[in-house]
Order: structure tokens, then sequence, then C-alpha cells
């Protein structure tokens, strides 16, 4: 089949860079499936995830992993004696006003794709196809291989050079053949894994939502949108009567456009990309012709990559020669790679076990970041959970109001941790700290208020302390009793591996209404995770020698969002709208009257569960 991008002559050099790299899996998603060439190679050793939002597309996804082989059409067979395909080439049909390719895209409607007597033949096949699949002559996966055969087999008579941007002229030898619908092309297996998953979705969305060993990307390289391209296929597809206009007759409701082909937001749809895939291994087919330049691309990807490790594998001349018209574009070679790199998928824990954390929710929050993250400021950061684990392409920043829990920060970030562990493990040794040791620990928690105020004795102290509380009376000494945890080797591999995932941090002390806003580049995203209003915990109760969240500090914050939201700048805010039959209307009200978006996140706490929103601007 005649199509852009087409991949089945690279698909042995793809096999060559999985196994080059020694590559394993179960799960293999083709991201941009187009007539899925791809899947079909790999269905006998993965289950496949295969995508793409033009609905043609999917058709021929559903028909290639749907089926082991060509089906064998048994109940058709038993109704009329015959296959398919010879039942529908032996069929005569008469012009109808409800014949939408004949109507449309003929001479009849001063357009050249096909030739009235082939567009009779298309509608009425079409229409048969559905008509069997409506009376159960046909089952499902049949049903979308005799779909995808007959898509594939208009190709072979359209009076194009190959897309439907325009028409010839002239009729073309390939137009004035008589239309026949032949069987798909496609791969036989020797089994289908009955897990194989088509979907009809844009990439960027559906990767929020999936995850798998290996993803294979193959964007659109070029201004050339497929919406446009392949119009008339996604009409005989759908075969829904769309409003139609322009000299091609291109379709005019509901038109999905590609920001990949878009130069302004070609790079941050691979950002976004980058940071939401949830595969381990990452395959990108690319041409340095595309629109954004593959060295760009490449540092894009460092940013995601373990160790920042990305490889590249340029394709054979004679490969890419099979693949292109021509050797040069803009007096440059032309050349494809293939891109690889393992994703950096790992979330690390603070070893301050801080309440309110979101550890938990990570992954949730994370999902509903804006395509480009340039700079991140964890306002209210806390445990620095959110902050540290955000791949940002410039700079997080760190903030945080309380300053004990600021210093402990400050501390895990800038110290040598292996010579950190031993300052640990050699003050609970001399101290004989252990579980449920409560006299030392109270000897030491005295010296820790009188002698020694330091952030490695009071991080200590929070690991012994009753359920990890860090609390403080009117005097600022610490006040926790002693609890059931402490030091183990869990908490001893969180300080080895805690360390941001964007290496250039900033760390700030302070209140989140002292961060100038204006100071940050327009597009910055703040998040914010203050003490929720309307429950319980020990940091918003004012009994911690510092002042307690209450009605006013709420206000405050809101009022700080919208100014954010009127310069220009993303916030996300986490927090609980009802909880226990309360509810926070202070924020209700706020999220009404500015219309923003409320995700639920999920829930969090084991005795007293709340349901976890994110409200946002964008």
């Amino acid at each position: 089949m005649r199509y852009l991008g087409n991949k089945t002559r690279l698909l042995s050099f793809i096999d060559s860079v999985i196994e080059k790299y020694n590559i394993k899996g179960e799960v293999f998603a083709d991201l941009f499936a187009g007539t899925a060439a791809v899947g079909d190679h790999m269905k006998d050793k993965y289950r496949i995830y295969s995508n793409d939002f033009m609905y043609y597309s999917y058709v021929f996804s559903k028909a290639k992993l749907m089926n082991k082989t060509q089906p064998n059409f048994l109940k058709f067979k038993q109704n009329y004696d015959s296959n398919p395909f010879d039942w529908l080439n032996k069929r005569k049909y008469k012009p109808s006003d409800h014949y939408f390719i004949y109507n449309n895209y003929t001479p009849k409607a001063e357009r050249k794709f096909f030739t009235e007597e082939n567009a009779l033949k298309i509608d009425g096949m079409r229409i048969d196809i559905e008509e069997l699949y409506r009376k159960n002559i046909i089952f499902e996966e049949e049903y979308f291989f005799l779909l995808g055969s007959l898509l594939e087999s208009v190709t072979k008579v359209s009076n194009t050079s190959g897309t439907y941007e325009a028409f010839f002229k002239f009729w073309e030898s390939r137009a004035n053949k008589e239309f026949k619908i032949e069987p798909l092309e496609m791969k036989s297996s020797k089994t289908i894994d009955s897990g194989n998953l088509s979907f009809n979705e844009d990439t960027n969305f559906l990767l929020r939502y999936i995850s798998g060993d290996i993803a294979y990307i193959d964007t659109p390289y070029t201004i050339t949108q497929y919406a446009s391209a392949y119009h008339v296929l996604e009409t005989i597809a759908r075969y829904d009567f769309p409003k139609i206009a322009g000299k091609t007759g291109r379709r005019q409701n509901g038109r999905k456009m590609s920001d990949y082909s878009r130069k302004q937001k070609a790079k941050e749809s691979f950002e976004d990309m980058f940071r939401q895939i949830q595969f381990d291994h990452i395959l990108i087919s690319y041409s340095n012709q595309s629109l954004v330049p593959i060295e760009e691309l490449i540092d894009l990807a460092r940013h995601f990559a373990v160790n920042g490790e990305v490889n590249i594998e340029r394709v054979p001349y004679r490969e890419y020669r099979n693949l292109n018209s021509s050797k040069k574009r803009n007096g440059q070679e032309l050349f494809e790679v293939v891109i690889y790199f393992k994703k950096d998928r790992t979330l690390v824990k603070s070893p301050l076990n801080y309440s309110g954390s979101k550890d938990t929710l990570l992954p949730s929050i994370y999902r509903e970041l804006p395509r480009h993250v340039g700079t991140f400021v964890d306002a209210m950061g806390g445990a620095f959970n959110v902050g540290a684990n955000v791949t940002a392409l410039n700079t997080v920043v760190y903030n945080e109001f309380n300053p004990f829990i600021f210093e402990i920060i400050e501390m895990l970030m800038n110290s040598d941790k292996k010579e950190l562990i031993g300052k640990i493990e050699r003050i609970i040794e001399s101290n004989s700290l252990d579980n449920k040791k409560k006299d030392e620990y109270l000897a030491f928690r005295n010296k820790y208020n009188k002698l020694e105020k330091k952030a490695i004795n009071l991080f200590i102290l929070h690991m012994f302390s009753f359920q990890n509380l860090i609390r403080f009376n009117s005097k600022f000494e610490f006040n926790t009793p002693v609890g059931n945890a402490g030091y183990n080797d869990n908490l001893r591999q969180r300080i080895l591996d805690f360390s941001p995932k964007t290496p250039n941090l900033i760390m700030r002390k302070g209140s989140f209404e002292e961060i100038d806003y204006a100071e940050f580049e327009k597009g910055t995203v703040f998040y914010f995770d203050p003490p929720y209003l309307i429950t319980t915990a020990e940091y918003n109760d004012g009994k911690r020698g510092l002042k307690g969240w209450n009605s006013e500090l709420e206000a405050e914050l809101l009022m700080y969002l919208s100014k954010l939201d009127k310069a220009g700048y993303y916030f996300m805010l986490s927090n609980v709208m009802e909880h226990q039959g309360k509810i926070n209307n202070l924020l209700k009200e706020w999220v009404d009257n500015n219309s923003f978006n409320i995700v639920e996140i999920g829930k969090t706490g084991s005795r007293y569960p709340r349901s976890e929103i994110l409200v946002k601007n964008f």
C-alpha cells in the first residue's frame, strides 16, 4: 500500500536494533500505527498495543491484530456458499443519493479521485460490509478484516500520486482498472495474543493510561497532516457523511490535526510524550529533516533517559532509499535514524516521613502536568516528594516555610550521601537508639532541645518518634513521644537514592506569599500542597510552635493563585473538597467562580480516607 512513512522495509532494521541492545519485554506498543505494519510484524513476539488517532489506521490495526491469518468466514460461507470477496466483487450497484464517494469524489462532483464505476462499488461494498456485520453474518474480527481489505484495495485505483491532497487532472492507468476488493496483506501468525489492544486516541493522551515494555514511535516528520493526506480513506472507514469543502472535498467536522506536524508545537509534544510514557524501552524512527532537528530531539530525550544515555542507529542507505523517493532535500542529504533510550521510570521516596507527603499520588499528579515544564516550583515542598521527581527542562525550586523541615531537606540534598549515612549511624549507635527504647529516646530528645539543635539530630529523632511526627511546643522544643519505628535498611536506601531528577535545583526558605512569581518565565508551573482546611493533621492544628493553617491562610493562598493565573503562570493545587460531611466552601466557590479544572487523583489516609483532588488552571 502506498503510504507516507510506511515502515515495511525498515522492519528488519528495527529487529536488529532490538537485538543489539538486548531489549526484552512482553508488551510492545506501536503508538503511531499508520497501516499497522510494525504491529503486524511484531505480533508473533509480543502482546501488541496499537494506536493511531486516524480511524482508518485503527481499522488496519484491528484487522491485523485480531486475526492470525485471513479469517475463514464460516458463517458467511454457510449463508452464501461463497467467500465474501467473490460475493462482493460480483455484486452490481446502482447510483444512490446516499452513496457518498460516488456523489462527492468523482467527476459527478468535479473531482477525479475515482471513476464513477469504481466509486459505485466502493460505496456499495462499504454499506454491504456494515450490513453483514449488523446481521451477525460476520464476526468483529472478520468485519475489520473486510473493511481493511476495502481500504487497501481503494488505494490501488485512486487517481492520485499516493495521498488525497490532490487528484490527477487526467486518468492514470491504475484509476481506470476495475475496482476489486482483495484480501488485506498481512503477516500470518502462529498465535494471536488475546491481550492485543487497538486504540483510536491521541497518543499523548493515551500514554497517561497505558504502560508496558517497548514503545515504538513513528510520528509525522513534516508539516503534512495525515488528516488531510488521507481524508478520503478516513471517510470510507467511518462512512459518517461528513461536511466537506474545497477542491479535494476535505472533511470539515472533527478533523484531527497532529501537533507533531506543527513546527511550533512538535517539540513540546515530544517533551510531553517522553515525560508521560510509561514504557521501559523507547524506539523512535526519525529523519534528519524533520520539524524538530535530530540533535534537539536527542538532547530532549536525555532529560528522561536512564543516566541521560541515548543511542542513535543510522538506517543503512539501501533501506532508506527504498523508503524515500529522493536522496536530497534542500541540498542536504536525507537520512533516517532509529533513536533508542531506556526511560527512567523510577520514583524516589523522600527519607523524611512527613505527614501529607504525596509519594503515593505522584503518578496521578504528574499525569496532569502541562505539555512543557521548563521550571517547576514546589511552593510548599514539605518532604520534597513531588518536586524531586519532576523532570523539568530547566529548574526545580524547592520552597518550604517550616525552617526545621527546610534544613533537613537541605541537608539531604547537599550532603555526600554515604558520609551522611555514616554520621547518622554513628549518632544512633552512640546514643543507643532503637525501637521502643523510651529512656534513650527521651535522653537524645533532651540533648537536641538543650544542646544540639542540628538538622541531622532532628532527622534522627523523627525516625524514632511516634508516627514519625515532627512537632514542637511553644518554645520550639521537640515534644513528640517515642514510637515503634526506627532506622532500617529501607530508610538507608532512600537516603542514598534521594536526588532530584532535575539537576538544577534552587532551594528557598520562606512562605509561599514571599515567592515573587515575576522572577520566573511565563509558563512556569507552581505546585501547592497546603494543609487541608477540613481535615485534622498535626501540621494544621496550630500546636507546633508555628502558626497553624486556618481559613485566613486558605483565603490568602487562593488569592495568590488567582494572581498567578492572571499573570500567565500555571498552577496545580492539591486539596480536599469534601471530607466526613464537611465542605471546603472557600475552595468550592473559588473554583466554581473561576472555572478552574478539578481532577480526582485518588484516596489517601487509612483510618479516615480522604478523596484528594487537583485544581489546575490549564
